[in-house]
């Protein structure tokens, strides 16, 4: 999330900011997790897929990096950050911004499971 974007939904009175012990304005990550699901599309009025993908995860644009060619694209999606590289062309014509509502489809051959370390 962007600074600019923090303080328009804190004046909103959609977030709320707290101050640091050393004064600093912070945001609860809960709080949130919780203003992004409300931005984010609800899933069940999502259209039916018409593609393989069947992973999707709406949320919010939080960060988009392009160069001449590429862009990296990262999504919050719930407790889920999605990252996506693709041309900077289909990033502009999308018009991926910071704050943007939007869905990841993921699509993957291999899933790979693992457990936590600190296992009995």
């Amino acid at each position: 999330m962007s600074d600019d974007s923090l303080r328009r939904w804190a004046d909103a009175g959609r977030l709320r900011l707290d101050r640091d012990d050393a004064g600093r304005m912070v945001v609860d990550g809960v709080e949130l997790a919780r203003v992004a699901r409300e931005i984010g599309p609800d899933e069940a009025a999502l259209p039916t897929p018409r593609e393989s993908a069947r992973n999707h995860f709406p949320g919010i644009v939080i960060s988009v990096k392009k160069d001449g060619v590429m862009a990296q694209v990262e999504i919050q999606a719930g407790p889920h950050r999605v990252v996506s590289l693709m041309s900077r062309e289909a990033a502009d014509e999308l018009g991926l911004d910071v704050g943007v509502a939007a869905i990841a489809s993921v699509k993957a051959t291999t899933v790979v499971v693992d457990l936590p370390a600190a296992r009995a």
